[in-house]
């Protein structure tokens, strides 16, 4: 019997999780009367593999599940930065993330390596992780508040709609054969979900997480089941290349808002906005799987505008190589690390003693570090760029204690040249 249930378990998280060939794009957005206006669209995953399932923290910063060392894991993208770190360590692969409300920590549906799935916490201080809802697998949902999560569990070949108290462990099932986009309906104290009950026609539905009234509230595209709330009134949702709207009590029908097609997009699934609804995350297959990041596209109501400079260029590439760095870090390779460092490479105590000189040195004392410290993660809290010097803020876990430091880098030709350490 445990044989033949994880075996259809894992049939079902393999249908659920299945890993195309996505990518995460960010585009301005803003509403303008009855109708939309959608520009600046960017790559902003640009990476082999599997990146989907976008939600955002705040206004700047947005969660994504990306592939890395062939795992799907939690990125952290900074769009005032246009930099990404990874939050999460873990052996199992991570899906749908979501910033848990009022507290420091993020939550993501883990996929372990035994085939188990939970919901788990995620620290954003240290990455250590916690089990939230033992007695359910959950596949996908959302935050209502800090303490309801209101998601589709697998029960069966089924996913069922449930309430779950995370504080008190209790779970209420409020229905049968929903889809897998849920999100909390601004102004309200509603969460929305798709109902698949009529498998000729999806419908978009409001639940009450603390009483279960559910309430009709419009078709789906056919065939589509991924939405998102622009505001109270406007709901969004993608078929193929195109992007669609629908305004409650104002619109007969879907309305298209724009052809994302010249970005490469074939598919549009997730969608999401940010709180003060001027930035709209879109995943999308790509055509033919080409990872690119095209320039800027525009909606037919706005000219086009070149957004690129020397600088950006200069300081994207300057934190893509310190990023690089902190992933071999985390990684222990001693050969990746050490690759992102000049010959003559410096390390300092602030504010300007000596400590390490040549990469040979410098290669011997991280290799014995590496070796002896195999708990070793770090994660970013804050980061700023000016010029070629990055600024890291990090936490560093190592052989069970946890310190701060901050770290100054400085870039030359594509190389780091010199590196300033402030402890704690």
């Amino acid at each position: 019997m445990k044989s033949y249930l994880f075996l259809l378990l894992s049939c079902f998280t393999i249908f659920i999780f299945s890993q195309t060939n996505t990518e995460v794009f960010l585009f301005d957005i803003e509403a303008k009367d009855n109708s939309i206006v959608v520009t600046n669209g960017k790559n902003i995953s640009n990476n082999e593999g599997y990146d989907n399932q976008p939600s955002f923290i705040n206004d700047e910063r947005l969660l994504y599940s990306s592939t890395r060392n062939n795992q799907t894991d939690i990125a952290q993208y900074f769009s005032n930065y246009n930099s990404k770190v990874w939050i999460n360590f873990t052996e199992g692969g991570e899906y749908s993330p979501h910033k848990i409300p009022n507290k420091n920590e993020v939550s993501a549906v883990r996929l372990d390596k035994d085939g188990k799935q939970h919901l788990y916490s995620y620290n954003l201080s240290n990455g250590e992780s916690n089990t939230l809802i033992e007695d359910l697998v959950v596949a996908y949902y959302t935050w209502f508040d800090d303490n309801t999560v209101v998601s589709a569990v697998i029960e069966g070949n089924d996913l069922n709609l449930f309430s779950s108290n995370i504080s008190e462990g209790t779970n209420r099932k409020y229905g049968t054969n929903v889809g897998r986009s849920f999100h909390k309906i601004p102004g309200s104290n509603l969460v929305s979900f798709i109902s698949k009950v009529n498998s000729d026609q999806w419908q978009i539905k409001s639940v009450n997480p603390s009483t279960g009234e559910t309430k009709l509230i419009a078709n789906t595209i056919s065939g589509v089941e991924d939405i998102c709330w622009l505001n109270s009134k406007t709901i969004l949702s993608g078929k193929g290349s195109k992007l669609y709207k629908l305004t409650l009590n104002k619109d007969n029908d879907w309305n298209e808002v724009i052809d994302l097609s010249s970005l490469g997009i074939t598919s549009i699934t997730r969608l999401v906005i940010n709180p003060s609804a001027n930035k709209l995350a879109i995943a999308g297959d790509l055509n033919n799987g080409n990872k690119t990041n095209e320039k800027p596209i525009q909606n037919e109501e706005t000219e086009t505008t070149e957004t690129s400079s020397d600088s950006s260029a200069e300081i994207s590439e300057v934190e893509a190589i310190v990023q690089r760095n902190l992933d071999a870090y985390n990684a222990r390779d001693i050969d990746a690390f050490m690759k992102d460092y000049a010959e003559d490479i410096k390390l300092y105590a602030y504010p300007n003693t000596l400590r390490t000189e040549g990469k040979e040195s410098m290669r011997k004392g991280y290799k014995d570090w590496f070796d002896r410290t195999p708990d070793l993660r770090a994660f970013i809290k804050k980061r700023i760029v000016i010029g070629n010097k990055v600024i890291d803020e990090e936490q560093v876990t190592a052989n069970g204690q946890i310190f701060n430091a901050v770290a100054i880098y400085e870039v030359e030709n594509g190389l780091i040249t010199k590196v300033t350490f402030i402890q704690n």
